[in-house]
């Protein structure tokens, strides 16, 4: 024969599905307070009095940006308006995941037949590059993309 469920019982069961919820939630807030960075810029306000200037002196160079992933291989190809491709006097890119940073590798590019080459060892799943490179005039030149490795 069972025992009889009581008053006492009961609030145990209650009690101790509340402590598994809340003990689960505390983890995951530690978790993602950890792993991600959290900010785009420093200042929105401040980043908003240039944007439209910068903006259209991005837009001015004429610019376009395609990029791959094959083989262990990074691949960025400037293009300017003709097609035709583009060497920038300076050029930095941080490839990681969108959700932490600890997986995010700063590679080290160099110019080869017409397009920026580096080297990259990237798991499967969801990457983004966020890059700058600047034009010989001093134009700043940035972008955020997304990148898919299949696996």
């Amino acid at each position: 024969m069972a025992a009889p469920l009581t008053g006492r019982k009961v609030f145990l069961i209650a009690a101790s599905a509340f402590a598994v919820i809340i003990g689960v939630n505390v983890l995951m807030a530690v978790k993602a307070i950890g792993t991600f960075p959290g900010l785009e810029v420093k200042n929105s306000y401040v980043a908003s009095q240039t944007f439209d200037a910068e903006r259209a002196a991005q837009e001015a160079l004429g610019w376009t940006l395609g990029h791959t992933y094959e083989a262990g291989e990074l691949r960025l190809a400037f293009r300017d308006a003709d097609g035709l491709p583009v060497r920038v006097e300076r050029l930095s890119a941080t490839v990681g995941r969108t959700t932490e940073a600890s997986d995010d590798l700063k590679p080290d590019f160099a110019w080869r037949n017409g397009d920026y080459v580096a080297p990259a060892d990237l798991a499967p799943g969801k990457w983004m590059i966020l890059l700058e490179a600047f034009a010989e005039d001093g134009t700043r030149f940035h972008q955020r993309l997304d990148l898919f490795v299949k696996g």
